[in-house]
């Protein structure tokens, strides 16, 4: 009796114990997830060796940059292959659609621009990530031939040819008024913006060129080379308010800025005036909306942007650069 007493017994204080340090595991387990939830840990992990997983995670996987291929091909913005690889192709449509859509400026598949495709974002901190934004703000400035048509190409009459341009190509001498973008988001044909007819050796600007230079000069303020966008200015420019600044000064200036609001966001909230000037100069005139942020300080807005834009080379550069407060 005493011996099936004693097993009775050991048998309780085993399962007590037992029960215990069950109890004691799942407090500390409610601890754990409560602590991890607050420091935003509470995600599924998953491993990096399942591949597909990680990418449908992340809107890497083929099927997510199909559609946004497929999607940016049908606007005119894509005209690579629709193969789910994300590429330099794709970076560069994905710019030119953030620029006449409205969108931050990245040239990424980031929050809001998958948002307005439909699909999962795709942003990644990694050097070739970096690398990337820098080819993309250079082809994009540079008016890259292969990916150039962003906007819905309009079938010339039969006897004519089609008419394509750089950013600055010498052509004859015309101005020409800016479209407005309709509501289904595509853009009409641009026709080209030239210099004053005093010049001999005027310069046709396109205004899907300009917006793209325009766009390519904001991108570059986001390169993680900082103070990239000095490559935009002459030697000598007239800086803001600061008179005349050389383009090494005016690097440092973009730096201290970069340093004052490290995160910043920029896009533009609308179309681009063109004003033709004398000496084949050009005046572009663009609403830019901001959102800069450093800590728990944040500043956002919006300001009308004016850069003078002056022939060099096969190329542009900025020679005089102002802004104001939109009303």
């Amino acid at each position: 009796m005493f011996g099936l007493r004693y097993t009775y017994v050991r048998k309780w204080f085993v399962l007590a114990v037992a029960t215990g340090l069950a109890g004691v595991g799942l407090v500390l387990a409610l601890q754990g997830k409560h602590f991890a939830t607050r420091r935003g840990e509470e995600k599924p992990r998953i491993a990096k060796n399942t591949g597909v997983a990680v990418d449908s995670e992340s809107g890497w996987n083929e099927d997510n940059v199909r559609a946004v291929q497929q999607e940016l091909g049908d606007g005119s913005f894509y005209s690579g292959e629709i193969d789910g690889a994300y590429s330099s192709e794709l970076a560069l449509a994905l710019t030119r659609y953030q620029i006449r859509n409205g969108l931050p400026i990245t040239g990424r598949l980031d929050v809001d621009t998958s948002e307005a495709l439909g699909a999962k974002p795709a942003v990644t901190t990694t050097a070739d990530n970096h690398a990337q934004s820098s080819e993309t703000w250079r082809r994009l400035r540079a008016g890259d031939q292969q990916a150039r048509n962003a906007r819905v190409v309009q079938s010339p009459p039969i006897d004519q040819t089609p008419r394509t341009t750089s950013i600055a190509t010498t052509m004859r001498e015309e101005a020409a008024a800016i479209g407005t973008i309709p509501s289904d988001g595509t853009k009409p044909a641009s026709a080209p913006i030239t210099a004053s007819d005093s010049s001999s050796t005027a310069r046709e600007y396109s205004t899907e060129g300009l917006r793209d230079y325009v766009g390519a000069f904001v991108l570059a303020g986001l390169d993680p080379h900082v103070g990239a966008e000095a490559d935009f200015f002459a030697d000598r420019v007239h800086y803001y308010d600061q008179g005349t600044l050389s383009r090494e000064k005016i690097r440092k200036d973009l730096k201290r800025y970069a340093e004052r609001w490290p995160k910043r966001r920029f896009w533009l909230a609308g179309d681009i005036t063109v004003e033709p000037q004398n000496d084949n100069r050009v005046r572009v005139r663009f609403p830019l909306r901001y959102e800069l942020r450093n800590g728990g300080k944040h500043s956002s807005g919006k300001i009308d942007k004016t850069l003078v834009l002056e022939p060099s080379g096969h190329d542009l550069e900025i020679i005089a650069v102002n802004e104001r407060k939109a009303h």
